[in-house]
């Protein structure tokens, strides 16, 4: 009971004497401290909060005003044209001061109007600015006279050292498309996957829609757009994410992996440490708002995102057991090395778990509606809901894994995809799969993450996890035997063991989830790949977009295996707008068809440019708020709020996507010297298949000369095969690079002519 004891703050008995009282110094130290952090805390928040409320002025630019317009009433001038004068009339505490104290007072609050006018002037004025977006369509290495002319203006409204938030109030709202447009773009998306007789009735259909329930259909969405600030991210997160009832564990969730070759220690303990506490060390940057960025109900039918305070504990999963681990000592956060110690004493605990609890995790891993009914008949009070409560207050889980993982051994291939499955399902009980993400932590030092998607897109979170390992390597570092740096408080408090108590009925719940997780994760097909043949480095000198040859490259490999063409989702971003999350980008096009058609024919070099900049046409017009599939996914919900049927949005909402494919963008370049430690790259993150006849593929462009890929497919489906399909993108990947690279005089001449290129946004 040593741990009861010290969250106690004071004893006390009572005797004959009267009440003996017993102060304990050190927990009322804690509490001192604890209490001070926070009051810091809420100051921080407080002062950044009035910054960003100011931006893009000032807050001292006030006193710049006052003095100003106080300076203009000495020398006799009215700059308010009577303003003060009128201001000076209505005070109601006028009668108890001076005419000079009321001129002042008066003065003030005029200087404070004016003050608060020029503020929303200068938000309205970046937000048109903002709302501009030719520039994205310009070519390469060209800029026009009116673009280098924006440029300047946004710099001029912009301020100065603009915090993380600043630019969240003049971000424009996301725009909504024309029905004529979308449908439209859509037709043109599809024509490449039907014959003549399909391509018709589906225009047919469109039409029909267009000049009927399109247009009042369109009307509400309007009216949402002009009282929201995002017409789609709501629906989105609730309908995509929240409303769902499969299993959010591979369907869901996605994964990112530790370095490719290095493993900076392979004291698992030590890598906790270290990597712990640089996750501490961002979100601190994170409620100061000093991250760097880029300019640019609770029922078992719906899921719910819940937002807590900062927490100062994490929770520990380890061989069946949950424990509670303070990160926070005395209102300080603890070093590496204590963090390792801890950990240690985890990993040390020979305790086994309570009864029911070893396989718990699996009820996250499930279907969501027993999972639902089972949080409410059996952890909605006592001391199950103590121990939920605890894991779900938590900062984030983290889980200590027994096994091995990584690139190691006979068959490094096989290795990663082993490893790339660990990430994405574990043993179907041994991560949280409701937690924001949950961090693993492997018996031979490597780590990795698993992330539940409804509250962040994968870039969101590639950005803390650069940060993580970039920190733990290059800035905390070990001591020659593997372990954290520092020392140790002796004193700290062990880590808390969650209890439970759980009945046979939920035991038997538990049993069922895992089941129905377990057979999802045993059908799931993956294949990890590192191609260094070459990089964006030899695709750049082609004039092409690395990204657009890569998605070339995944088009030919996919109608090699399977002979024919797929409806392709690539994620795009909509983050220059308020709120913005994602955007579908058709990769397939009548462009992209007609090239892989063409590949042996003498004009495919000339199609292959014309498919690519199609492509990232389409990528420019989802990221400005003209792409096609959120328009059309808010349509169909109005109609569904509405109770009409569409027969067209029916059936291009129930369209899967065969071949899906996102790219983990490396955002923190300066974090790692790729030249001089080309070893410390990361190998990327991935996702499950979302058709099950389908792919799901995730690819990161790491330096010059490497791209990961990460496929995914079921077992279950004859039609599909990992690793064949791995050789296809590599063998595509061949091709496209010897259809494209120039002879040695070309390519002289090319780069002699080559302008610089503009880096993808």
């Amino acid at each position: 009971m040593a741990e009861a004891h010290q969250a106690v703050a004071f004893q006390f008995t009572v005797t004959p004497d009267g009440i003996d009282l017993q102060l304990s110094h050190q927990a009322l130290t804690e509490i001192y401290l604890s209490g001070m952090r926070s009051w810091k805390k809420r100051i921080v928040r407080i002062k950044n909060s009035v910054i960003t409320g100011v931006y893009p002025a000032s807050p001292s630019s006030w006193l710049f005003v006052v003095i100003a317009i106080l300076a203009t009433m000495y020398t006799r001038s009215d700059p308010s044209m009577g303003l003060i004068a009128k201001i000076q009339e209505h005070l109601p505490v006028s009668q108890s001061m001076s005419t000079q104290c009321q001129a002042v007072v008066s003065a003030v609050l005029f200087s404070t109007m004016l003050w608060l006018m020029l503020i929303f002037t200068m938000r309205l004025c970046l937000k048109q600015l903002l709302s501009y977006h030719r520039w994205m369509f310009e070519q390469h290495g060209k800029m026009s006279t009116t673009t280098k002319i924006w440029v300047a203006l946004v710099r001029i409204f912009s301020g100065r050292k603009p915090l993380l938030y600043s630019y969240q109030g003049s971000l424009p709202n996301l725009p909504v498309p024309t029905i004529k447009d979308t449908v439209k773009r859509y037709l043109e998306s599809v024509r490449p996957l039907m014959d003549d007789k399909e391509y018709e009735r589906m225009t047919k259909l469109a039409a029909e829609f267009e000049s009927s329930l399109g247009n009042r259909l369109q009307w509400y969405l309007k009216l949402k757009a002009l009282w929201a600030s995002n017409y789609v991210s709501d629906w989105w997160e609730e309908y995509v994410y929240l409303r769902g009832r499969s299993p959010i564990m591979v369907n869901s969730n996605y994964y990112g992996m530790d370095f490719l070759y290095v493993t900076p220690t392979p004291i698992q303990a030590a890598r906790a440490g270290n990597s712990i506490h640089s996750f501490f060390l961002y979100r601190r940057k994170l409620n100061k708002e000093d991250i760097h960025f880029s300019y640019l109900r609770a029922m078992a039918t719906d899921d719910t995102v819940q937002h807590w305070q900062d927490s100062d504990y994490i929770v520990v999963y380890h061989r069946g057991r949950y424990f509670r681990l303070r990160v926070y000592q005395a209102g300080r956060l603890l070093s590496p090395r204590e963090i390792e110690f801890q950990i240690q004493r985890i990993l040390d605990d020979p305790s086994p778990p309570s009864k029911g609890e070893a396989k718990l995790g699996a009820l996250t891993a499930g279907d969501r509606v027993p999972w639902a009914k089972a949080r409410t008949k059996y952890f909605s009070s006592g001391i199950n809901k103590r121990s939920l409560d605890c894991i779900e207050k938590a900062a984030f889980f983290v889980t200590l894994d027994d096994e091995e993982q990584g690139m190691m051994g006979d068959d490094p291939a096989a290795s990663l995809d082993r490893y790339a499955k660990s990430l994405l399902h574990g043993k179907c009980y041994d991560r949280w799969f409701d937690k924001s993400f949950t961090v693993v932590y492997y018996k031979n030092g490597k780590n990795g993450i698993n992330a539940e998607h409804s509250w962040a897109d994968a870039p969101v979170l590639a950005h803390v996890w650069e940060y993580t390992l970039a920190t733990d390597s290059f800035q905390l570092g070990y001591n020659a035997e593997g372990h954290c740096k520092g020392d140790v408080d002796p004193s700290l408090p062990r880590p808390v063991k969650l209890s439970w108590e759980i009945p046979p009925e939920c035991e038997e719940q538990i049993a069922q989830s895992l089941a129905v997780a377990q057979a999802l994760a045993d059908d799931v097909d993956f294949h990890v790949f590192s191609f260094q043949e070459f990089g964006k480095g030899k695709v750049k000198k082609c004039r092409v977009s690395p990204d657009g040859f890569i998605q070339m490259a995944l088009q030919l490999a996919y109608f090699r295996e399977r002979g024919t063409f797929c409806l392709t989702y690539e994620a795009s971003m909509t983050r220059l707008f308020r709120e913005g999350r994602t955007e579908t980008v058709r990769s397939c096009t009548n462009e992209s068809s007609a090239f892989i058609r063409a590949l042996e024919a003498d004009v495919c070099k000339h199609l292959f440019r014309v498919a690519t900049e199609k492509h990232q046409l389409l990528y420019r017009l989802a990221m400005t708020g003209a792409g096609i599939d959120r328009h059309l996914f808010c349509l169909y919900v109005v109609s569904k709020y509405l109770g009409v049927e569409s027969p067209f949005l029916k059936e291009v909402l129930s369209e899967p996507w065969r071949l899906s494919t996102s790219q983990t963008p490396i955002q923190q370049v300066e974090l790692f010297d790729i030249d001089n430690h080309p070893e410390y790259v990361s190998c990327g993150g991935g996702f499950g298949p979302v058709a099950d006849d389908g792919y799901g593929v995730s690819y990161c462009v790491l330096g010059e000369n490497m791209i990961n890929f990460h496929i995914s497919c079921k077992h279950s489906c004859p039609d599909t095969d990992a690793h064949k399909f791995g050789d296809q993108i590599r063998q595509a990947l061949r091709d496209l690079l010897k259809l494209l690279s120039p002879s040695q005089t070309e390519a002289s001449k090319t780069e002699e002519s080559q302008p610089k290129v503009k880096k993808e946004q």
